[in-house]
């Protein structure tokens, strides 16, 4: 399992034997069945989650028992709840695997040590939090302008493989409408 982060690392940046073998030092390996919670809301998020096999989903709960679906992680992805992580508080979310998953985990305390001492892994950090900041900002933009129609063919030319892994009652929580609407959208879709 550590081999798929390693690739992934070697695919992003360039590091040293002994950086690599630093970082390595530091993984935990985590499995996760179907359904199981990585994290539960309530708790303190205490990790920086990459996902080597699997997928997630990160949600809350209204006080009607309706879940909110706030996004989904895949391979080669990272997970997590990072206001719980940087503020130590409790999570409002709850994160679980959609499939049996298998992940990579860093302490917080490890991770930013990692950082510290490896520059292209800070880097590499870095980068990827500017893309995350990118996706939120065009996730917010697409739930408050488009329409339900342009929403749901905006998720499967992002992401074309989700449709078939993740539950339709989950993608149409994310995409802020009904399944009955998702269901309606997809046959007039699949019309055209």
């Amino acid at each position: 399992m550590y081999e798929i982060f390693q690739k992934y690392l070697d695919e992003k940046t360039t590091l040293t034997k002994t950086e690599s073998e630093l970082i390595q030092s530091y993984a935990i390996i985590k499995k996760l069945r179907k359904r199981q919670y990585l994290l539960q809301e309530g708790d303190i998020w205490k990790y920086n989650a990459f996902i080597t096999r699997g997928c997630l989903r990160t949600y809350s709960v209204d006080e009607k028992g309706t879940e909110h679906v706030n996004s989904f992680s895949i391979e080669n992805w990272w997970t997590g709840d990072r206001e719980s992580l940087m503020f130590q508080q409790p999570s409002r979310f709850n994160i679980d695997a959609i499939e049996d998953s298998e992940l990579i985990l860093f302490t917080q305390d490890n991770f930013e040590l990692l950082c510290r001492e490896i520059p292209a892994f800070n880097n590499m950090v870095n980068a990827i939090l500017q893309k995350s900041f990118i996706a939120a900002q065009n996730r917010i933009q697409a739930s408050l302008s488009f329409t339900a129609e342009e929403k749901y063919l905006n998720f499967i030319s992002k992401y074309p493989g989700f449709a078939s892994r993740i539950p339709q009652t989950m993608i149409a929580s994310y995409l802020g409408m009904t399944p009955e609407t998702l269901s309606r959208i997809r046959k007039q879709t699949a019309k055209k």
